[in-house]
């Protein structure tokens, strides 16, 4: 018991320090709450959330994922600050109780405490507190050893790219680890003393060995000064602490369990609905609408949450293939820095201070989101994979705020790579974002008896072909190969025809919701109409959004992977196939994987077609990104070390180098057929096929008949429609989303383009040595040697798109009746169908080197007109109707050169 004296000042000291705390705590609160209304429920199902919030952190299951080790010494610390809060409140009491002898002494002092099972309970609560006092120890001495004295350790580095917050750069978490362990240090080892001097008075006791072991370091003549000081150096510092603890990475321990309890139900492969007007016609109140995020308190209240759950781990950073090519992208980095600037607005008062900073009442934040939290490259370099969400041991969603982040700058700012202009104009114009004739939507079924819903309006099965199918010969093959299967296999099916638009998914990954909106209701329309027992698409992009994303809009439908009803039809003796020699590794698709759960059907197939079929390292949910998601297909990579592609292809050579016979890449969606088919590291692999499961299980079926194993391409792949150049657009006649005309039903009949050979996509050279691939991954070396092209290749500048003020009521013309429209198309999206050299191409050409990258400029600064000698005329365009009303366009300064 303490002193009467200490007794009065213990209480004033925990009076103060408990206030200061919870005004910390509740300032904390106002700085989350400025973030927006989420459109999505947080707090519906209540008790089945506040379960799983406590089962997850009790547990921490999600901290064990990809770190066992490290998460055994984190659930040390973990689970004794838990049982520190009772031990906590039993010293307190013990304080101002009459002293006794024995290590259960608060049991003694407490009135009925006599019976045989209480006196079990207090004793191993003591075991406990002993026990735990160790191992948080143990965990925290771990975890600094490995922090700070292992400098191999790369966990806490960033990207030179990266764009840091002024206080990562001053080394503030550094800082702010070494308080918190040192205050653990302290408070345990305070508690621990106190605990061994007090056995060093009354003796030894076998439920607690740890303090018995300390306290031979006591006498009996001093040990009643060390108990003193473990009672105020244990309780003292955790009191004392409190007011800090609100403004430290540690206060993640208070608010992961928050994030768990409003975490999201969808699946990462839905996006929020953004909130839009789509039937007003007021261009004033189109303005003044808030699109996206342009700063924090744009983002939803949950996304500034994160910043305080995230317990900058950079498990996300290590999974991110932005990150690991060497592009500026950190989710890491995302979350660290808005945490640091929400600091920093919190610091405009002091935490003793009993008055709100101006941003907790309401006032706007003084920065951007893109000038503090990440950079306009980082922003556009995400492929919105979900690996960052899927490993995050607090279930942050970074993704959702790059996501948010470019809807502002596309639907407010209209800044954004310019070559996502072809593929915006094209799902306006074509209902594609290949741009191409929409007539010409069902030229892939030549020859095969594939019927509209007009001709069989009740099929069993309704084909969503997807634009890549319709339009792509490469996936052409898929498209043809899985007809085929339903037609071996007697299935009823139709597919939508010329009424079948895209889908939206790159419209929407690469912030146009208005656009995605305008798809996607089209397509519940038509869908409602026809009201299909069940859809199966072979692209995973077009099952997401159909079969998940369309529900937010009133289309509600059956959807499965064509991998998925493949299984079935196998499952069902409708299709039998015999196996093959060759030897056949899988990728797993973000938007079929990760996104949507679909890991076992596609490999139950190849296991059929297959007797050897190794696993990439990086599978299942850990699967590494192609590259093409997040509208990435559609524009240049951002500037790094290495294609995405490159350093996923590394990992199936690997994989696939012991074998000896037939080789073969097999995947589950066009996409990746596309990129992987096509990048540079491929040209040294041409014994690797890149084939889909439904190509492979043709040609099993194939072979059961005695049949050509050869998928019959279509008449028209002769003349892929993709491989015609891309014009250039003129910034000055770019309207924004909100003004721009709506997606049509009906397109008039066009031209079919002149036939003209298929152009490679553009080479693309690191600036440096390529970077090490994701942590747990095998380390993939370079190539030493890469074949050169024997053809030119066409580039497309990658400038960021200006779009101009809405007063300026241009709007594009459309192409010459008498002219062969042309489709606008971007170097990455354009065909991986081999393209034959011409004969007057040298094996010694030089291909041009890759475009540099426009240096974003501050809108504050001044606009700079145009020279006189830039080209102002393109081959869709032509002078505006007024002008002289459009302001100067900002110039764009290239990069120096290295």
């Amino acid at each position: 018991m303490l002193p009467f004296p200490q007794k009065i000042a213990f209480l004033l000291f925990a009076a103060v320090t408990l206030v200061l705390g919870f005004h910390g705590f509740y300032r904390l609160y106002l700085r989350i709450r400025r973030g927006t209304t989420d459109p999505e429920p947080r707090f519906n199902h209540l008790p089945r959330r506040l379960i799983y919030a406590l089962t997850t952190t009790l547990t921490q299951q999600r901290t064990f994922k990809k770190r066992p080790t490290i998460g055994l010494f984190h659930s040390f610390i973990f689970y004794g600050f838990v049982f520190y809060g009772l031990v906590n409140l039993v010293d307190a009491a013990e304080g101002y109780l009459p002293a006794s002898s024995g290590s259960t002494s608060f049991s003694s002092n407490v009135p009925g405490l006599t019976h045989a099972f209480l006196y079990t309970v207090l004793a191993t609560y003591s075991f406990l507190a002993d026990l735990l006092s160790f191992l948080v120890l143990l965990g925290v001495v771990a975890l600094v050893i490995r922090r700070f004295a292992l400098p191999s350790r790369t966990d806490f580095r960033f990207n030179p790219r990266t764009l840091l917050h002024k206080d990562v750069k001053h080394q503030k978490i550094t800082r702010d680890s070494l308080i918190v362990s040192a205050f653990i240090l302290f408070h345990v080892g305070s508690r621990a003393i106190g605990a061994g001097a007090k056995i060093a008075a009354v003796g030894p006791s076998p439920l607690e060995p740890f303090a018995t072991l300390l306290s031979h370091l006591f006498t009996p003549a001093n040990a009643e000064s060390f108990r003193i000081f473990g009672y105020w150096g244990a309780l003292g510092s955790v009191l004392a602490f409190l007011v800090y603890f609100p403004y430290t990475k540690h206060i993640h321990i208070f608010m992961a369990p928050a994030k768990y309890l409003v975490a999201r139900e969808p699946s990462s492969g839905v996006l929020p609905l953004a909130a839009l007007n789509l039937e007003t016609e007021d261009e004033t109140k189109t303005q003044t609408q808030t699109i996206g995020a342009a700063k924090l308190e744009d983002l939803a209240w949950p996304r500034l949450l994160d910043a305080y759950a995230c317990i900058q781990c950079n498990r996300c950073q290590d999974v991110c293939p932005a990150t690991a090519t060497g592009k500026s992208l950190s989710p890491a980095a995302l979350e660290i820095n808005k945490r640091m600037e929400l600091n920093d607005l919190a610091a405009e008062r002091s935490p003793f201070a009993f008055t709100s900073a101006p941003f907790e009442k309401n006032s706007p934040s003084p920065h951007p989101l893109l000038k503090f939290a990440l950079t306009p490259e980082a922003a556009w370099a995400c492929t919105t994979c979900g690996a960052c969400m899927e490993v995050c041991p607090t279930q942050n969603e970074q993704m959702l705020d790059i996501i948010d982040i470019r809807r502002n700058q596309v639907m407010i700012e209209g800044e954004f790579p310019s070559q996502l202009q072809s593929a915006f104009r094209g799902m306006e114009r074509a209902q594609n974002p290949w741009g191409i004739n929409h007539e010409q939507r069902l030229a892939w079924a030549d020859g095969l008896n594939v019927k509209t819903t007009d001709e069989n309006p009740t099929p069993d099965v309704l084909y969503w072909v997807g634009c890549a199918a319709s339009y792509d010969p490469q996936a052409q093959k898929t498209a043809r190969a899985f007809v085929e299967l339903l037609t071996h296999a007697e299935v009823n099916f139709a597919v939508l025809g010329k009424k079948e638009c895209c889908t939206g998914d790159s419209a929407r990954r690469a912030g146009n919701e208005y656009l995605y909106r305008q798809l996607a209701d089209k397509n519940v329309s038509t869908l409602n109409t026809v009201q299909p027992k069940l859809i199966v698409a072979s692209c995973p992009h077009c099952m997401n959004s159909i079969g998940k994303e369309y529900k937010q809009i009133g289309g509600d439908y059956k959807v499965m992977h064509h991998t998925e009803y493949l299984e079935t039809l196998v499952a069902t003796k409708k299709l039998t196939a015999t196996p093959s020699d060759a030897t056949i590794t899988y990728h797993d698709p973000c938007y079929l994987g990760r996104h949507n759960g679909v890991y076992e059907a596609p490999r139950n197939l190849l296991n059929i077609l297959s007797n050897s079929t190794p696993e990439l390292p990086r599978n299942r949910e850990n699967s590494f990104c192609c590259g093409a998601g997040g509208a990435q297909f559609w524009k240049e990579e951002e500037e790094g070390n290495e294609r995405i592609s490159d350093n996923r292809f590394r990992e199936a050579q690997q994989t696939l180098a012991p074998a000896t016979g037939e080789k073969v890449l097999a995947v589950g969606c066009p996409f990746c057929k596309s990129m992987l088919g096509s990048t540079p590291t491929k040209a040294d692999s041409e014994d690797i096929a890149i084939k889909d499961v439904a190509e492979l299980l043709l040609e099993g079926v194939r072979r059961s008949k005695g049949l050509p194993t050869a998928v019959t391409p279509p008449r028209s792949e002769a003349t892929p429609a993709t491989s015609l150049p891309l014009p250039t657009l003129e910034p000055a006649i770019i309207t924004p989303i909100a003004a721009q005309p709506p997606v049509v039903d009906t397109h008039p009949p066009e031209t079919p383009p002149a036939a003209t050979p298929s152009v490679e996509r553009k080479k693309w050279q690191p600036k440096s040595a390529p970077t090490q691939p994701a942590e747990n991954s095998p380390i993939v070396a370079p190539l030493t040697q890469q074949v050169p092209s024997t053809a030119p290749v066409q580039t497309q500048p990658s400038l960021e798109r200006k779009w101009q003020p809405k007063t300026i009521t241009t709007s594009l013309p459309e192409p010459a009746s008498d002219q062969t429209p042309t489709p606008a198309i971007a170097p990455i999206q354009q065909s991986t169908a081999a393209a034959p050299a011409p004969e007057s191409a040298s094996i010694q050409e030089v291909q041009p080197p890759p475009p540099e990258r426009k240096k974003w400029q501050p809108k504050s600064a001044p606009p700079v007109a145009v020279p006189e000698s830039a080209p102002t005329t393109t081959a869709e365009s032509e002078t505006p109707a007024t002008p002289a009303a459009a302001p100067a366009r900002k110039k764009w300064i290239p990069k120096k050169s290295s």
